[in-house]
């Protein structure tokens, strides 16, 4: 659909449109409404008249009758003048009435009035007749009278007649109008919708735009389809993804780089490590064995630091895949804690475990991944000689893992955020190596990815932190 060049012109539009069956009802039921009153005054004016007229009608016919039967008594031609004075008025008020609204019935006796009375007049006016030949036509003016006052009482029925025909008018303007509403309340709820519909698409789009913008989803491209200016504002976000796609492709291969360049002399310093662990160099004292140790596990320490950085950066540019496989969750938590034994005893940490057995469909390795961080996060911010709580329970749908420890703690305004990418909160570890701030990060793709959930929950009796990690048994079919 072709839009508007601006929002504006589309609201203006979507007004217009929507307004214009309204406009037309209204001057279409304006019109029918002006054309009754017309009607109606029309038919009061011409049945007064035809009321009016039809009685003066009547008084005029016996003043001329008047006029005649002197004319004949007396025998005096000489008041024809008289007549003639009414006779002008008659004619004047006949053809008045004969222009009002009467019927068919009216009319014909009308004119036979007009000719009779012509008849009459052409008698009266005729020297050779005597008295007694105009006692004949003089006597036609009852018959006359009669037809008047038929005329008059018909007349009177005639705004009775007009009163039911405006009536009827009346009920068939109604009719259309209520038509025209039943018609029109449809179309401008489908012009409502419609116009909703285009105005909210494009907003929509934008939207979305600056939500995936903001939660760092870079590769989703940008289209905004509406009026020029709201396109126009989509091709600025579109060009700020792009800007931001850079930048953070950039941030990506710096990590690379760095963490390539880091792993040679790492490797060199874990393999001097286990040389001098091996007495290859001679026989070390317990106090050089233990240094020794710690720098090897602190080089391995750092080399899992950069494994987590390049992992965050593989994770920003390509969807994570998952290799489902049944995966024991105890086995996968004990293998950790294996892994992290040293680390443990370094600092006199106890861990308390209550753990079930079953099996999950998962990703053995990025499970794995999900149980080492967490249990390294508490390792780092656990006090020497502290106590780390892990516990698990599964209700038949879900794996509920369980992570407590007694160090600082998240603050509650660090909560919200703890599992943003480089984001450490105000609490410092007390390990020897500072921790990158992507390992909760990385805890929270790994775990949504397999459908679950992670959350930093209140501490237990207000100490440490507490994570809790939901993890489906079964992973839903791909539709």
């Amino acid at each position: 659909m072709r839009y508007p060049r601006s929002f504006l012109q589309l609201l203006l539009a979507a007004f217009t449109l929507v307004a214009l069956p309204l406009v037309i009802a209204l001057i279409t039921s304006a019109i029918a409404v002006d054309r009754i009153a017309e009607r109606s005054q029309t038919a009061v004016y011409q049945a007064v008249q035809a009321t009016q007229s039809s009685r003066r009608l009547s008084e005029l016919l016996t003043t001329m009758e008047r006029s005649a039967r002197q004319i004949v008594i007396l025998n005096d031609r000489s008041l024809l003048e008289t007549y003639n004075i009414s006779r002008a008025l008659f004619e004047d008020t006949a053809t008045q009435l004969a222009g009002l609204m009467l019927d068919e019935e009216q009319l014909a006796q009308l004119a036979t009035i007009v000719k009779t009375e012509r008849q009459i007049f052409d008698a009266l006016s005729n020297p050779a007749l005597n008295q007694t030949a105009l006692q004949g036509p003089v006597s036609r003016y009852a018959e006359l009278s009669n037809l008047a006052q038929i005329i008059a009482g018909k007349s009177a029925e005639l705004i009775d007649r007009e009163v039911d025909a405006m009536r009827s008018a009346a009920i068939e303007t109604q009719r259309i109008m209520l038509w025209q509403g039943l018609t029109l309340i449809p179309v401008i709820i489908l012009l409502v919708i419609g116009f909703a519909l285009l105005i909210a698409r494009p907003i929509r789009q934008i939207e979305a735009a600056i939500r995936n913008l903001g939660d760092g989803k870079l590769n989703v491209p940008i289209a905004v389809n509406g009026p020029a200016d709201l396109e126009y504002l989509g091709a600025r976000l579109e060009w700020t993804r792009r800007q931001l796609l850079d930048i953070a492709q950039q941030k990506n291969r710096f990590l690379q780089q760095i963490s390539h360049e880091l792993k040679t002399p790492l490797s060199a310093l874990r393999e001097g490590a286990q040389l001098l662990s091996d007495d290859v160099v001679g026989k070390l004292t317990p106090e050089q064995r233990e240094i020794a140790e710690i720098i090897r596990h602190s080089s391995i320490e750092l080399q899992l630091r950069i494994e987590e950085l390049l992992d965050y950066g593989s994770l920003q540019f390509h969807k994570l895949k998952l290799e489902l496989a049944p995966v024991n969750p105890r086995q996968a938590l004990e293998r950790v804690l294996q892994s992290q034994k040293l680390a443990l005893q370094t600092k006199n940490l106890v861990v308390q475990t209550q753990l079930v057995d079953g099996t999950l469909q998962g990703d053995r390795a990025k499970i794995g991944v999900v149980l080492d961080n967490l249990l390294s996060n508490a390792i780092k911010f656990s006090p020497p000689g502290g106590t780390i709580a892990v516990s698990m329970h599964n209700d038949g749908k879900n794996f509920m893992l369980d992570v407590n420890d007694e160090g600082p703690g998240i603050a509650e305004a660090d909560r919200a955020r703890i599992f943003e990418p480089f984001y450490q909160g105000r609490t410092v570890g007390s390990g020897a190596i500072k921790g990158s701030g992507l390992g909760l990060s990385i805890v929270k793709e790994y775990v949504v990815a397999h459908g679950g959930s992670v959350e930093a929950l209140a501490a237990i009796d207000a100490r440490g932190a507490h994570f809790r990690v939901r993890l489906p048994v079964q992973q839903p079919v791909a539709s």
